[in-house]
């Protein structure tokens, strides 16, 4: 019964119970850890080394901090023992010694009186077998805390392994700090290329080319830029190129580099050389000292060797060729071709050198005008002068030449000349065309000090650079020069007679000599000094005209504004084209999801210059609405001879073909004539502005007349054929022009008599 009553009771009062065996649980398991880590406060030296040796210390660093913040307590209440342990036995000991100790002791000891005044007792003399007491090697301890002498002792092993614990931590975030820079740097570098082929992916939309290393984040420009005029053509007349130098020098060229030929102002015994349309020196004048207020530098360009023909070609300066029947080439040996080079020179390096003294001595106004717009060193913007040398033809044939070889005539020439320039004007540097040293050895070129003398200027045209001048040529040019130029073109280089240049193709050329110019720059000791953008009007002095210099202007602006930044700017908020063009909107892919610029390689030209207006667009625009008309007619034409069955060759020599039909094929030949016609009176409308008559007679001659003939001729033959009314049986005779050719065979003279007799039917024409 009491059992249960107990029983009962516990029931009740089992929360209670419950509550109570809890706490004594819990209060055991506190006193267990209190234990435990009171034991531990003071960790072994191979728990520290095995912290310090973890593989990875950061998932401790918890457990360090505690451990660390735990010895240093320890260290702080024994260092507080020992403080106050010193103190008491100083003072016992500065008792015990009393006033004679060699210690400062404060006259407050002694009197109340000026307590805070310090004084110092004689010490005395200790022999010196008498051991120190530990109380004063205490003391000693306490003085040099004070003058912070630094002790140790082993109580300061948790502060050794502290530090030795914060090295390894810090060694640990600097390798951390590591990685996190080499994937910056490798982000940096993923995003460089991600810029890349965005920016290629950009260039293909434009239908520009993307060349390797070329871009944003590419190398920088050629330090020059020069444009080249090319005068023995088409020469523009002074008053429109003025107006292209404010637009050259803001799309990044650095000067010109003007081919003169006939069109220079020669005087005295080289009179006779000038054209009859050439430049007038006060026109010249003006117009050079533009170019130089403008801040662009002048290299005048004199062929010396080769390309003479406007001056072989007349009777006075014939005895001077190479070989009799080419005016080409100049033979180097003669006395009067050396004196006639060196004329010419004298005059056109005279002719520059004079106008800074004219700009600098006039007082007119409007020099002075001007002057406040010249740069700072217009004075010396004539530094280099160019004397041609390329493509020489005919060498060593002549009598005087004949004994010596032809790379010996070429080098010793040339060094005769640049060492005249360089003795009278020895400011001056001296450039040649690169081509005629490509097959010579470099024991050729040390042997005569070429190096010393002048300056190559490597032209390519072609996209493929490399194929022309390979990496071993440019390894021997940087062993004979210590700088070269480099040209390009836009214009005059896919076709002797285009009316039109291939914008992409010029661009292309242009952006592989960036890449080129960027990677053989560092052969040469003092680099490649710049490129030249060449820009021909004929490829001789006899050649018909190529690409008028306004129509190139597209081509121009467009290589140019990329070889000054090195690179095609897709934005069009940041090139140069679309500041340089005067547009009635303004073009923006974002707006039209087109792009700004489109460049490809089957189409002539760029909407964009066909829609904006620029010095020379009405020129451009004419050209390109004349070159869609004669490749329509062309095409008629090509269909009407060749193409169709009733107006071929055959036909009209036979007078054989039906009315009708020659009526239907040639029913537009008038519309034609009338068109083209209309044209050619256009030209010089939109011309006149650039061009003098003669150069607008002699491009209407070359373009359109040679079209509207063919027309003219293709309407008598048609009205020949129609005006027929009856005709031969087959076989239809023979022409005697088959017959002079033995075309006609032997039988078939013999079966139906002598060509004369079967033209004599009246039914070959």
């Amino acid at each position: 019964m009491m059992q249960s009553t107990w029983l009962i009771l516990l029931w009740r009062r089992k929360l209670s119970a419950l509550l109570i065996g809890s706490s004594l649980v819990l209060f055991v398991l506190w006193t267990w850890v209190f234990f435990i880590s009171s034991s531990s406060d003071i960790p072994t030296d191979g728990q520290f080394n095995d912290l310090i040796q973890t593989d990875n210390p950061q998932k401790h660093v918890y457990l360090l901090q505690k451990l660390i913040s735990q010895a240093n307590r320890v260290l702080r209440h024994q260092q507080q023992q020992q403080h106050n342990s010193a103190t008491s036995v100083e003072r016992n000991l500065l008792r015990s010694r009393g006033p004679t100790g060699g210690i400062p002791v404060p006259a407050a000891a002694h009197s109340g009186k000026n307590s805070g005044i310090v004084r110092f007792v004689k010490p005395t003399k200790s022999p010196p077998s008498v051991a120190i007491p530990e109380a004063s090697e205490q003391t000693l301890s306490l003085v040099a805390r004070r003058k912070k002498i630094p002790v140790v002792g082993g109580n300061y092993l948790f502060e050794e392994e502290r530090l030795k614990i914060l090295e390894n931590q810090q060694r640990v975030r600097n390798a951390g700090m590591e990685d996190f820079q080499s994937n910056m740097d490798y982000d940096r570098v993923l995003t460089s290329a991600e810029r890349q082929a965005q920016y290629e992916h950009e260039l293909q939309r434009f239908g520009v080319p993307a060349i390797a290393g070329i871009g944003p984040d590419g190398p920088r420009a050629p330090n020059e830029r020069l444009v080249h005029l090319d005068l023995k053509g088409a020469p523009p007349k002074l008053s429109f190129l003025k107006r292209l130098l404010p637009m050259l020098k803001r799309l990044g060229a650095t000067g010109l580099l003007i081919e003169y030929e006939d069109m220079f102002p020669y005087a005295g015994v080289l009179q006779e050389l000038s054209a009859r349309n050439a430049y007038k020196a006060e026109e010249l004048k003006d117009f050079l000292e533009t170019a130089a207020m403008h801040g662009l530098s002048i290299m005048p360009l004199v062929q010396t060797f080769g390309h003479i023909e406007f001056a072989l070609k007349l009777p006075r300066f014939e005895h001077m060729r190479e070989i009799s029947e080419s005016p080409q080439s100049i033979c180097p040996r003669q006395q009067d071709s050396i004196a006639f080079i060196q004329n010419m020179l004298t005059q056109i390096i005279e002719f520059h050198l004079s106008l800074n003294g004219a700009a600098t001595n006039s007082n007119s106004s409007s020099t002075v005008a001007q002057a406040t717009f010249l740069p700072s060193d217009h004075s010396n913007k004539f530094t280099h002068i160019h004397i041609g040398c390329d493509e020489v033809a005919r060498m060593g044939e002549c009598n005087l030449c004949r004994q010596h070889a032809r790379n010996e005539i070429f080098l010793s020439h040339v060094t005769t000349i640049a060492n005249f320039v360089r003795t009278h004007w020895p400011q001056l540097q001296v450039v040649i065309w690169d081509d005629m040293l490509r097959g010579m050895m470099l024991s050729e070129m040390h042997h005569s000090h070429i190096g010393n003398y002048v300056e190559p200027m490597v032209w390519v045209y072609a996209n493929d650079i490399y194929r022309f001048i390979q990496p071993q040529l440019w390894d021997m040019y940087s062993k004979v020069f210590p700088t070269v130029w480099a040209a390009s073109a836009f214009k005059g280089a896919f076709g002797e007679s285009l009316m039109i240049p291939p914008l992409q193709r010029h661009l292309e050329n242009n952006i592989r000599w960036l890449a080129v110019v960027a990677k053989e720059g560092g052969r040469f000791s003092k680099g490649i000094r710049g490129l030249t953008l060449t820009g021909w009007q004929r490829y001789d002095h006899f050649a018909v005209l190529c690409e008028l210099l306004p129509v190139g202007i597209p081509s121009l602006i467009t290589s140019l504004s990329t070889v000054s930044k090195g690179h095609f700017i897709t934005n069009p908020k940041e090139n140069d084209i679309l500041r340089i063009l005067e547009c009635a909107f303004h073009p923006d892919s974002r707006r039209s999801g087109h792009p700004w610029i489109e460049l490809h390689p089957n189409s002539h030209h760029s909407q964009l210059f066909s829609s904006c207006t620029y010095p020379g667009s009405m020129v451009y625009k004419y050209a390109l609405r004349l070159f869609d008309k004669l490749v329509e007619v062309q095409n008629y034409l090509l269909h009407v001879k060749e193409q169709s069955a009733w107006m071929s060759d055959y036909n009209v020599r036979h007078n054989f073909s039906s009315p009708l039909r020659v009526r239907e094929l040639t029913i537009n030949t008038p519309n034609y004539i009338n068109e083209l016609s209309g044209m050619a009176r256009e030209a010089h409308e939109v011309m006149y502005e650039v061009f003098d008559d003669y150069t607008i007679v002699e491009f209407v001659e070359q373009n359109i007349y040679p079209t509207i003939a063919k027309l003219q001729r293709q309407l008598e033959h048609a009205q020949s054929l129609m005006q027929r009314r009856v005709w031969p049986q087959r076989p239809l005779p023979y022409g005697a022009e088959l017959v002079e050719l033995n075309l006609v065979p032997l039988q078939l003279l013999n079966a139906a008599g002598t060509g004369a007799e079967a033209g004599s039917n009246g039914d070959m024409t």
